[in-house]
């Protein structure tokens, strides 16, 4: 939709009374050209450069003709009701006294470039937005933006009158705000999963150094929204107002980033992680200017807004099967990295070990303890009787000791049932969040090579041209199924987790970087292209390891082993009927 700058009506911001001008930085130092029509592609191009940065007043006409266009509830409160209920609510008692409403979670309101008047505007609004937005319960990011957005408006009516349209926008792909403790959370935990796979260097530092991963992760939006300098926030707040949320990850991962680069500098464990990340952010711009970050940011291949949103929601999932309501108010539960030391017992890895590869893991499954369902000390080396206690699991994690004491495994994210799907042929299953690893003689993981490699990711239209997969060693008859091989889990049924880096949601150049895991009564493999990442012969006592499409792995371990021990962990709470 194009977008005409010159007709648009001129909002008085720069007599706005609540700022402190003497502070600004975006006044009209340097004011640009603006074409007199902006299509889609431009304002995205102009938002990502900054064009409108050193105008104040572009900024706010840019804002407003965004915002108005915002598809919202039919019954929206806008400026005349903020001045008819104002008085009511806030009374004639002295408005730094009022307490700010329980859904902030605690959050203070950012000075930004305001003044004392500016602060106490900021506070009437959100508690006029609580008296208007009951089912608001959960939203600690609401007073950055209020106050952010009083810089660009006419007044406090205009002020609420903005904020309003944004929580009431009614359109899922335009979601601007988290608004209950269950969304915020989601968020928090997707934020780590991509941390995972995305900043792996900081995310290992920081499970080092915290009990609680979730509970640093759940800082990121306040990173944002609350830490960043006025400049490097208000720079983010233009990409985002016209990009969506999947620039505040990236922002975020970004600052992870630049954070384990400084940290780098200064060896020794930290006392507070956690605090250690906000003080970074606060003083960003003593490490990299905002241009550095959001270049730093843009660099990041992250998956599609779709991967995302299947992902949030099977967060989302998981917390609800763990009794989080949408009307819960936050309670901090220790729930990642929930791995007993004291009650675990493993006779292949040692519970530091395992706390490492849960590190690994999805955050909605972190949230459950460790259980053992299948040892070939109990059960014997059978594969039969493998499938027998493993299926009804998922996800699981093989753990493997060879003859050479060397160990390795892989987290497999599909039920072994599903391999019935390929009758009695040898057929691949399971998802992206696939991954092989070995711990000795060291530790090492290897994830779906789509991740590091999106470019094997074909243009829309090109998945009709798949190069055939190759023929393994040692397998004989293996197919993929329909639908670039994935039998993924059914379809999205009641008591299943959405199928997040599903096969199909990608145009894949080559079939083999669809090969999961696949069973039959003679063997399991995991990883396919070229060699298995892992196979096991069906006396689970031998094995090869080699190089994979499926994770672009080196082998695990001695390419031929013999198995001295397996075992096989599931995840308590995630037993399927």
């Amino acid at each position: 939709m194009e977008k005409s700058v010159k007709s648009l009506p001129m909002t008085d911001v720069q007599g706005n009374q609540f700022v402190a001008w003497d502070k600004m930085t975006d006044l009209e130092k340097d004011c640009p050209v603006v074409p007199a029509v902006i299509d889609d592609d431009l304002l995205k191009q102009y938002a990502r450069q900054g064009y409108w940065a050193k105008s104040h007043s572009l900024r706010g006409k840019i804002y407003e003709k965004i915002i108005k266009a915002v598809p919202c509830r039919t019954v929206t409160p806008d400026a005349e009701v903020y001045k008819d209920i104002v008085e009511k609510i806030t009374g004639k008692w002295n408005t730094s006294t009022l307490s700010l409403p329980e859904f902030v979670d605690g959050s203070t309101i950012p000075n930004y470039c305001l003044n004392v008047d500016g602060i106490d505007a900021v506070r009437k609004i959100l508690l006029c937005i609580s008296n208007q937005f009951p089912d608001i319960s959960f939203c600690p990011v609401l007073p950055s933006i209020v106050a952010l957005l009083l810089h660009y408006s006419a007044g406090e009516a205009d002020c609420f009158e903005k904020v309003c349209r944004l929580l009431a926008c009614n359109d899922r792909t335009k979601h601007f705000f988290d608004q209950t403790f269950l969304a915020y959370e989601s968020s928090c935990m997707t934020f780590g999963d991509l941390a995972n796979k995305y900043c792996q260097g900081a995310h290992k530092l920081i499970v080092s150094s915290s009990e609680d991963v979730l509970e640093v992760y759940s800082d990121w939006l306040r990173w944002i929204f609350g830490e960043l300098p006025f400049n490097y926030t208000a720079r983010v707040l233009d990409i985002f107002f016209v990009e969506g949320c999947k620039v505040l990850y990236r922002v975020a991962l970004a600052l992870l980033k630049f954070f384990q680069k400084s940290r780098a500098k200064q060896p020794g464990k930290s006392a507070n992680i956690r605090a250690d990340v906000q003080s970074f952010v606060q003083e960003i711009n003593t490490h990299v200017s905002v241009e550095k970050l959001l270049e730093k940011a843009f660099a990041i291949r992250l998956f599609s807004r779709k991967e995302i949103r299947l992902l949030r929601d099977a967060n989302e999932k998981a917390l609800k099967k763990k009794g989080i309501t949408v009307n819960q108010k936050r309670e901090r539960h220790n729930v990642h990295l929930a791995v007993n030391v004291e009650n675990f017992t493993s006779s292949i890895v040692s519970a530091k070990e395992m706390r490492e590869i849960w590190s690994w893991i999805p955050e909605r499954f972190a949230l459950s303890q460790p259980l053992l369902i299948f040892t070939t000390l109990d059960h014997g080396y059978s594969l039969n009787r493998f499938y027998a206690h493993c299926e009804g699991y998922e996800p699981t994690i093989i753990l493997i000791k060879t003859t050479k004491d060397e160990v390795c495994g892989a987290y497999l994210s599909t039920d072994w049932s599903e391999r019935r799907r390929g009758g009695n042929k040898l057929s691949y299953f399971g998802t992206g969040e696939c991954f092989v690893f070995k711990l000795q003689p060291e530790m090492v993981r290897y994830e779906w090579v789509i991740i590091k490699h999106p470019e094997l990711e074909a243009a829309k239209g090109t998945s009709d041209t798949m190069a055939e997969f190759p023929q393994q060693p040692d397998v004989l008859d293996a197919e993929l199924p329909e639908d670039m091989g994935l039998v993924a889990s059914s379809e999205d049924p009641s008591d299943r987790l959405s199928p997040f880096l599903a096969a199909r949601h990608f145009n894949l150049t080559t079939k083999a970087t669809a090969m999961f895991m696949a069973g039959s009564p003679e063997s399991i493999i995991v990883g396919g292209g070229g060699c298995p990442a892992l196979y096991i012969d069906e006396n689970l006592n031998r094995g090869t390891t080699g190089r994979s499409s499926t994770f672009n792995n080196l082998p695990l371990c001695s390419e031929t082993f013999q198995i001295s021990m397996l075992e096989v962990w599931g995840f308590q709470d995630t037993v399927y009927s």
